[in-house]
């Protein structure tokens, strides 16, 4: 009964998350399912591979032809061998969609403030607070599931790592190797690396402590707790792990081999991302102040609001739309009712402001003048340092030294969401100062409550009085008053004084919930209130805050039948007359280029959508497609068959191709190159269907002879077609060299002749090159990745050790508390 009762409010509070997550999310209970751009695009890019699953009961293809020309879908949600530590994480978040990430948020925080000591009900509004925090509502509203995944894991890996540093070696131990092992399984590399630096800033404080304390045995032992953790959690995602390794070589993200551009200037440098690229989305200086008021920036690019009393508002009623005639209230409201670009800040697009709540923040104060525990300068440290580095290229001194000297951190762009650090590290920080108010004696509970609140609403007070100095004019506004012709200057100008307003408004609202709670706080110091009672009020003015925020940005209307949400493209005539064709063949999207996978779900396309694409035919597309005049030789090598593009009147039309080159064909011309630049430029001027562009240097058995005699009986065609199987029939009188419209990628796919293993090469900057005997043959490719067999038996062994490691940790920690004197009753 005794462990029953212990257990009970740990009970109450998973259910809370449980309500909470299926509350905000509501529409999941009425079998509606959130419509998500980033999922939209990824149910394209994965429609080939989920076909293949259905139609083999299962199987795997681990490769698509219908993005790209072809890649390995190992960054499209493969299912690998052993992957035991996936089907645990499909366990915990059992909720639907996307309620499950939120209830991972809540679950994960709640456990690292209970490490952290606080006690459950206050651990459980500030999980509630964690995830109820606007970026974190904002990327489960637009589909960055991946990067939601990682982040709520995050609270948990600390978890781990807190417990070993506190001496808990087996409890710590285990809690670290399953939390970095379901981190890692979410398969965002740059939320965990984010983690890694945070997790770097915690352990030198506590390598500190114990060095200054002269413990190196505890240091020894820790140490090797974490290797051993670290070893069995990534061995358990082996798989994912060698598998975007090795795909990581080809994609956007390696170094080019290209030395010039496509305008033929030679390049500055061949890093896989510039300066400007890595640094695009760059977190404004003084737009920092969005995370204690939402608006201050105005919101978001394009989604807020003007109420009837707006300037804008009022100023369309003065716009005569005709002899006499203004625009009424209704159609001045009309005018506004989508949305306006209120954001005035530098980046290119933002869907909401990254609030993290008035009263986070104030107790987030209230921690660094009431918590004594030292552990709180490495979670500020830890939020210091985030913030600057969100900064990006307005603060190029941090920013170079990690990007030049910092190991892989020039892999990654964005640099703003390493605010995600700061939105992790804040929250707690909240909490810990709220639990230490309330463990502190009357004096000292008065004296720092004053102190916060001073701070706090002074520094609101400091930023409403330097409103001045703001210019409120955004880098869009030039082009919305042009667009709009003469009243383009007064309608602007009408705009940023509504910016205005929301600037003053929002300061005003974020001032009022921290008066709140200081004001309720100071009741609790004059005994006017109990602690329970004013915790609940604190977390529901805390909860509060952010919920009504969020809920401008991410909403039932988001929500859509599930239907639409899992055929989120319908076929239109174009792809419909496309379709009557059942050959092997790709379409080239026009419109969409490299930038959407809606042709990817109908057709074998050359474009999709991802943050790493194959590289080399990112380098096609600029170098040869983009390029004036297009390089049409390069479409026909490729198999383009069809090209869908709009007409004058926006409808899209399927342009046939009938110049494209087949499926394979012989060449009797072998051009040896030595480079990459001889590579590309080679096919400037190919003739592509009697030459290849080879490379005798990554291959030069394939070049032993550059002349190859073809007849006009030769054949080559293809008989059956899978993403991981294609099958051909050959006929030549004489040996040859075919190409084959297929991209070369050669840890995987493996070439048989008759059965037999045969070597085969890159031709055409991309594509497969096989030498051919004489006479009739079989030729089969099939997709054998080596990487998937060798990680699933790592990922089996490593699963094993846990379980065993598992099991000796229970008996231990038994065998521990069996040991322990009973407390008297």
């Amino acid at each position: 009964m005794k462990n029953i009762n212990r257990l009970y409010p740990y009970f109450l509070a998973v259910l809370g998350f449980v309500i909470v997550s299926l509350i905000y999310f509501y529409p999941v209970l009425q079998g509606k399912k959130i419509y998500q751009s980033d999922i939209v695009q990824y149910t394209g890019m994965a429609k080939e591979q989920n076909d293949f699953r259905k139609a083999t009961g299962g199987e795997e293809p681990y490769w698509t032809d219908s993005a790209f020309g072809g890649m390995p879908t190992y960054q499209l949600g493969a299912n690998y061998p052993h992957n035991y530590i996936k089907q645990i994480d499909r366990l915990i978040r059992f909720l639907p969609r996307p309620a499950d990430y939120l209830f991972l948020y809540f679950l994960s925080f709640f456990v690292l403030l209970r490490v952290l000591k606080i006690d459950p009900l206050k651990a459980f509004f500030g999980a509630l607070a964690f995830g109820l925090s606007t970026y974190f509502i904002i990327i489960l509203g637009v589909g960055h599931n991946a990067k939601a995944h990682a982040i709520a894991y995050m609270p948990l890996v600390i978890s781990g790592v807190l417990l070993v540093f506190q001496r808990r070696y087996i409890v710590g131990g285990l809690l670290t190797l399953f939390a970095t092992a379901l981190e890692i399984n979410a398969n965002h590399i740059q939320m965990t690396y984010y983690l890694i630096i945070l997790l770097f800033v915690i352990g030198i404080y506590y390598v500190i402590e114990i060095i200054k304390n002269k413990e190196f045995k505890h240091l020894g032992l820790t140490a090797g707790v974490f290797a051993i953790a670290g070893i069995l959690a990534i061995g358990m995602n082996a798989t994912s792990l060698m598998a975007t390794a090795e795909y990581a070589k080809v994609s956007t993200r390696s170094d080019s081999k290209l030395t010039f551009n496509p305008d033929d200037t030679k390049k500055d440098n061949t890093n896989a991302m510039s300066y400007e690229y890595i640094t695009e989305y760059s977190y404004g200086v003084g737009e920092s102040l969005d995370i204690i008021a939402p608006r201050l920036y105005g919101g978001s690019t394009g989604s807020e609001k003007l109420g009837q009393d707006s300037h804008v508002v009022e100023f369309l009623q003065t716009v005569e739309v005709e002899q006499g005639r203004y625009l009424s209230p209704q159609e001045a409201m009309e005018f506004v009712a989508q949305g306006l670009p209120t954001y005035w800040g530098d980046q290119t697009i933002v869907a909401a402001p990254a609030y993290i709540g008035a009263v986070v923040f104030f107790l987030f104060i209230l921690a660094m003048f009431a918590e004594e525990r030292k552990i709180k300068y490495a979670f500020f440290a830890g939020a210091v340092l985030a913030l600057l580095l969100s900064w990006g290229k307005y603060f190029p001194a941090l920013t170079d030294f990690f990007i030049n000297y910092v190991p892989m951190y020039n892999k990654f762009r964005a640099v703003a969401s390493i605010q995600v650090i700061l939105e992790l590290c804040i929250p707690v920080l909240a909490i810990m100062g709220l639990f230490a108010f309330f463990n502190s004696d009357k004096e000292k509970q008065f004296k720092s409550l004053w102190q916060s609140a001073a701070a706090a609403l002074g520094f609101l007070l400091l930023i409403q009085l330097f409103k001045g100095s703001f210019s409120f004019a955004g880098p869009r506004d030039a082009g919305l008053a042009q667009q709009l012709g003469q009243i383009g200057n007064s309608f602007i100008e009408a705009l940023r004084e509504d910016r205005r307003d929301m600037f003053s408004d929002d300061l005003l609202r974020s001032g009022i919930f921290i008066a709140l709670v200081a004001g309720i706080l100071f009741l609790y110091n004059k005994q006017k209130l109990s602690q329970t009672v004013a915790v609940v009020i604190v977390g529901i003015l805390m909860v509060g805050d952010l919920f009504f925020i969020d809920r401008k940005y991410v909403n039932e209307t988001d929500f859509v039948s599930a239907r639409e949400a899992d055929m989120p493209f319908e076929a239109t005539p174009a792809d419909q007359q496309i379709l009557q064709d059942t050959s092997h063949y790709r379409v080239f999207d026009f419109d969409g280029h490299l930038n959407s996978a809606r042709a990817s779900y109908f057709h074998k396309s050359i474009g999709g959508y991802h943050a790493a694409k194959p590289q080399k035919i990112q380098q096609l597309f600029d170098y040869q497609i983009f390029k004036s005049p297009m390089n049409i030789g390069v479409l026909n090598m490729l198999n383009v068959k069809y090209v869908l593009q709009s007409n004058d009147k926006g409808e899209v039309m399927p342009i046939p191709n009938n110049t494209a080159n087949g499926n394979a064909w012989f060449v009797s011309r072998v051009k040896a190159v030595t480079t990459a630049d001889e590579e590309m430029k080679g096919l400037d001027k190919l003739n592509f269907k009697q030459e290849a562009v080879v490379n005798k240097t990554k291959f030069p058995d394939a070049v032993t002879a550059t002349s190859f005699a073809v007849d006009s009986t030769a054949t080559i065609k293809l008989d059956s077609y899978e993403p991981n199987y294609l099958k051909y029939t050959s006929n030549n009188k004489n040996a040859g060299l075919a190409v084959f419209s297929e991209v070369y990628y050669g840890d995987g796919w493996n070439a048989y002749i008759d059965n037999k293993l045969t070597p085969h090469f890159e031709a055409n900057y991309m594509l497969r090159g096989l030498k051919i005997p004489a006479g009739k043959h079989t030729i089969v490719f099939k997709f054998e990745p080596q990487v998937v067999q060798t990680g699933g038996t790592i990922s089996l062994i490593s699963f094993i050790a846990m379980l065993v490691l598992l099991g000796v940790g229970i008996y231990t920690e038994t065998k521990k508390n069996d040991h322990q004197p009973q407390k008297a009753l």
